[in-house]
């Protein structure tokens, strides 16, 4: 295949470029201040907004923990792991320093609250200091970065100390002040525990509170994905089952569970990755269009998708244990807090059927797993190859397929395989590559995706949160896989070694229908 050659970066006819406006006043509560989340991804997104000038001019930072610290020891922890990421290019953050005027703006007016998420004390205290802040409008962010096993006794205790009562105005269309809770994942571990959890919460909230996070919505290349498919005419005739022959979603790490493995046994690649992260790319890919960018239309047309998704047969799905690698890496089982007979996956493919006009017969391959040979986030879309007749004297069988990539991580950006004659007097196929790449075309802007999706808790925007329903659609598509997998035990596992693209049980999945898996596992280039 022949790459094609670079042009001159210039964004055609683009109108002014549109400035977000600061969020209003209002304070953000982290339950989990001490924690991983909290310094590695929340901290450096805030700074972040505070650099682009999107944190609100009154804003206060409050941390929950049940660590023994104070604001100061708090504040100087934050600092300590920022400068730590000062120019780490496989830092998520990717900083050259830290500014301390934006530091001291994010971190100049901060609070430190030590005590039991369990005891109703703590938040008798939070509510007295939260009422004593007028500065904050009475505007509140409680933000959940905790143990999953916390998310409903916190948020009942939410209720029960008044923290999510909001004053509505006199039409009661808008809370004078707003109170909104950020969830994390995992929300649930099956359909029956997510329905429980749902039904907890919205006992003390109303769903519009309720901000179910994914940070992988927050990535500009996914964002991308709604602009490509609806701003541009070229693309919604092919977006169908007559001119797509199916859809490959991949999301590959080369790292391990690391010191996750307490979480990851109880937990797995399916429960970690398939019902959020990778169901909300499908989503954006299969969705219809909307009638509006608001949260209602586009929220709409993607629970319309998780509805349409058959439930995954066992058959339809493979499950991988890395083993030992190159360069004395470990397998799974000799991870930290990893049991040395666990049979908990690492890796999962699965193939799914989504049932309506548009992509009936079109079958989507789904796969995830860790200490894989290359990390990558891709979505590659499959065109039916067009008739042979006319290139009767070309190898027509050596002719690659026509591939739609986006690229969503590390090299975020589209490219488009098609082909084309070779110079000369033969009619003679090639195919080539266009490519845009984001990095060539707009300046980096530190962004690690959770910017976005805080900017827009404290707008109140919902687009890009998961509602109710479609939390427990998702894990209703891949309860009867769960189910199965709880009852048999893995035979062969390790099945895959570090380093490499996978179990062979992952090839035989495609091969069924004579498919093969995109070799993205490469140097990304296709084939």
């Amino acid at each position: 295949m022949t790459d094609a050659k670079p042009v001159a970066a210039q964004v055609l006819t683009a109108p002014p470029r549109r400035s977000p406006k600061p969020p209003g006043p209002c304070a953000m509560v982290i339950f989990g201040a001490g924690g991983d989340l909290t310094k590695r991804l929340l901290v450096p997104a805030l700074y972040n907004l505070a650099t682009t000038g999107l944190l609100p001019e009154h804003f206060e930072l409050i941390g929950v923990d049940l660590a023994d610290l104070d604001a100061d020891k708090w504040r100087d922890s934050l600092h300590t792991m920022m400068e730590s990421f000062v120019g780490k290019t496989a830092s998520e953050s990717r900083i050259d320093k830290v500014d301390e005027d934006t530091w001291k703006h994010l971190t100049g007016h901060m609070t430190y609250i030590k005590g039991d998420l369990t005891d109703d004390g703590l938040y008798e205290k939070l509510k007295q200091h939260i009422d004593q802040k007028s500065d904050t409008g009475g505007n509140c962010l409680f933000y959940l970065a905790i143990a999953d096993r916390f998310f409903s006794p916190v948020v009942t205790h939410l209720g029960k100390a008044g923290l999510l009562e909001e004053n509505w105005d006199e039409d009661g269309k808008a809370p004078e002040h707003w109170r909104r809770v950020v969830i994390e994942k995992p929300f649930g571990h099956d359909q029956a525990s997510a329905r429980a959890l749902n039904t907890a919460i919205l006992r003390v909230a109303r769903e519009h509170q309720i901000f179910r996070i994914d940070h992988f919505l927050g990535k500009e290349t996914v964002q991308n994905i709604m602009a490509l498919r609806f701003a541009n005419g070229m693309f919604e005739p092919l977006w169908n089952r007559d001119r797509i022959d199916h859809v490959q979603i991949t999301a590959a790490e080369t790292v391990g569970v690391e010191t996750r493995g307490r979480f990851y046994e109880k937990t797995g690649a399916l429960r970690d990755m398939i019902p959020n992260h990778v169901f909300q790319l499908l989503a954006m890919v299969a969705m219809e269009p909307p009638g509006g960018f608001d949260a209602a239309a586009v929220r709409g047309r993607k629970e319309d998708v998780f509805a349409a998704m058959r439930t995954v047969a066992p058959e339809d799905a493979v499950r991988g244990q890395y083993g030992p690698g190159p360069d004395g890496v470990v397998g799974y089982r000799e991870e930290h807090d990893v049991a040395p007979d666990s049979g908990t996956e690492t890796y999962v493919a699965i193939q799914l059927a989504i049932d309506n006009w548009r992509w009936a017969g079109v079958p989507f391959y789904l796969r995830t797993g860790k200490h894989m040979s290359r990390r990558v986030t891709e979505i590659a879309i499959r065109f039916k190859p067009a008739p042979f007749a006319p290139f009767e004297n070309t190898d027509v069988g050596t002719l690659p397929p026509n591939w739609l990539l986006l690229q969503i991580q590390p090299d975020e950006g589209i490219a488009l395989q098609f082909e084309v004659k070779r110079p000369g007097p033969v009619v003679d196929l090639a195919a080539v590559r266009m490519a845009f790449k984001y990095a060539d075309w707009f300046p980096k802007e530190p962004n690690i995706g959770y910017e976005t999706l805080i900017y827009d808790v404290m707008m109140g925007d919902q687009t890009l949160f998961n509602r109710a329903d479609m939390v427990e659609e998702t894990w209703r598509v891949v309860s009867k896989v769960l189910d199965n997998w709880s009852t048999e035990t893995p035979e062969g596992f390790p099945n895959y070694a570090s380093g490499s693209d996978g179990p062979a049980e992952a090839d035989a999945l495609l091969a069924r229908t004579g498919r093969a898996w995109r070799p993205t596992m490469d140097d990304g280039k296709s084939r």
